[in-house]
């Protein structure tokens, strides 16, 4: 006997095989126990989530002799009939390459002849949206109003493309993309049944690529245990089959990216090419761990959201320290135009190292997003004893070699603070999200001691800055930076303008009122 595929030699024959969709079982079982059976299914989802194996399952109940509450004996005459495809009574049509007129009219005609064994007579309309204008309207009043003997099943993975009156006349079902955890447990069973030596670890591997669907998961390990086999299937070999990337090895490429160095991320692409990865795979993947990466800056519970070892998410978490939010959001966006732009490109590697040099070097772009990791650039050489002495290309550059502790700042005066007053929105500007956001609602005024007061109304700014100090602290770093002494804040907390106005002077209006009388005195 010829080799079967797995997803063909396993596929569900009773409703306790169907794996991850229990909401739309549990529904047809007690539809089958109470006999309130429909007239019209519409099974919708993504490609391999089981919609045909239940349009299937559910032909062969209806018309089984004997069964049972999983669904069909499976060893009745009709059972054994329809599996093997000799019955009249269950007919599947795929509407891929059966999408015209005729093809619907000859359904139509058929209907009207009563089954000749059993008690229904099922059609299975496989990729029904690919039907014509002209076929969905001969099929119009058939699905409305068929026989009590007749049920249809249709089956769809682009549900948008059907007109609402094919929809309206449907019981519709959506079948939900099936979890890694439920894919890698099912895998797990086959393996065993199958007799095959394999890592956990490389099953989940491909339940993530199949992305929801147990078909393609079936067939990605059936091409694996292929290649390797008679050996024990392994992580790495895995790997080497599908052409993907370690995560080890996209973390190494981030770290060469926030290091900006550029022959660093060559050489490592070159290392990924040389052992025939799949380029356009690899920025896939590499997206979607810039996309853990941001998640781990935004979350505390990343187990919740992201499915990763513990070593890999503690990497993770390192990383997100290492990166601001804004510089991860560039990566993401230069990686998913990347991903748009390789798919028909002659050059891939190529398209590849120059995003790797683009995010290595953000002057070669203008967008806002590069600008700003230019002065963060900036920022860091500043701040570990690197000047530029030029903006040419070849000017030279002075290093410190050791970099001296900051002296103690000298407290502030009236008008140092008058100073970071008028030059409020230039330097709340250069903070970091979400202090950025919330410092654009704050009032000034000054306290005792030539503190600067700054107001929020009661709300979420004000409990930002109440339950976090560190906050305040961040501020008056960022003050303190701009002034060149030590400025000292009192965060404080108002009902409103008209309460800030009453309790306190607003001095952003007061040295808006001095500069106009200094103009008015020059004139």
């Amino acid at each position: 006997m010829s080799y079967a595929a797995l997803y063909r030699k396993f596929r569900p024959g009773t409703f306790a095989d169907v794996k991850g969709q229990d909401h739309i079982v549990t529904t047809l079982k007690n539809q089958l126990k109470a006999g309130r059976i429909g007239h019209a299914y519409l099974f919708t989802g993504t490609r391999g989530t089981g919609k045909t194996s239940v349009a299937k399952i559910l032909a062969r109940t209806v018309n089984c002799e004997n069964p049972t509450e999983d669904g069909p004996c499976g060893e009745c005459r009709i059972c054994r009939a329809i599996a093997a495809g000799a019955s009249m009574n269950v007919i599947e049509m795929d509407a891929a390459s059966n999408n015209g007129v005729d093809n619907i009219r000859e359904i139509v005609e058929e209907v009207s002849y009563s089954p000749a064994e059993g008690k229904y007579k099922v059609y299975i309309i496989d990729e029904v949206h690919m039907l014509s204008i002209g076929a969905f309207n001969a099929l119009l009043k058939t699905l409305e109003e068929p026989p009590s003997y007749v049920i249809f099943i249709l089956a769809t993975t682009e549900i948008h493309k059907l007109p609402v009156t094919i929809l309206s006349r449907c019981q519709r079902y959506d079948f939900k993309r099936i979890s890694i955890e439920c894919i890698t447990d099912r895998m797990l069973e086959l393996t065993e049944a199958e007799h095959v030596q394999v890592e956990e670890k490389a099953l989940r591997y491909i339940a993530k690529t199949a992305d929801g669907s147990m078909r393609d998961a079936l067939s990605l390990l059936d091409q694996c245990i292929a290649f390797h086999l008679g050996h024990e299937l392994t992580y790495d070999k895995v790997l080497d089959v599908l052409g993907a990337v370690d995560t080890e090895v996209f973390s190494s490429l981030l770290r060469h990216i926030l290091a900006r160095d550029v022959l660093g991320c060559i050489g490592l692409l070159e290392e990924i090419v040389m052992q025939g990865r799949e380029i356009a795979q690899f920025v896939t993947e590499f997206t979607w761990y810039l996309r853990n990466l941001m998640l781990a800056q935004a979350s505390d519970n990343l187990e919740e959201v992201i499915d990763m070892s513990s070593d890999n998410l503690k990497r993770l978490k390192e990383e997100a320290e290492m990166a601001d939010m804004e510089k991860v959001i560039r990566l993401i966006r230069i990686f998913s135009e990347l991903s748009g732009q390789i798919r028909y490109a002659a050059q891939k590697r190529i398209l590849v190292e120059v995003a790797l040099i683009k995010l290595c070097k953000p002057q070669m772009e203008t967008t806002q997003d590069a600008i700003l990791d230019r002065i963060r650039q900036v920022e860091e050489q500043m701040e570990n004893g690197v000047f530029v002495a030029g903006e040419g290309a070849n000017s030279p550059k002075v290093t410190s070699d050791v970099i001296k502790p900051r002296p103690e700042l000298p407290k502030a005066i009236p008008e140092d603070v008058k100073q970071i007053v008028t030059r409020w929105p230039a330097i709340t500007g250069n903070a970091e999200n979400p202090l950025k956001a919330h410092l654009k609602s704050a009032r000034l005024s000054l306290g005792e001691d030539g503190k600067l007061i700054v107001a929020f109304d009661d709300g979420h700014t004000w409990d930002y800055f109440k339950t976090h100090p560190e906050h305040k602290e961040q501020l008056e770093a960022l003050l303190s930076d701009f002034s060149g002494k030590k400025v000292e804040v009192d965060i404080r907390s108002v009902g409103g303008i008209q309460e800030f106005e009453e309790n306190y002077v607003d001095l952003a209006q007061m040295i808006q009122m001095d500069i106009e009388e200094e103009d008015n005195e020059d004139e």
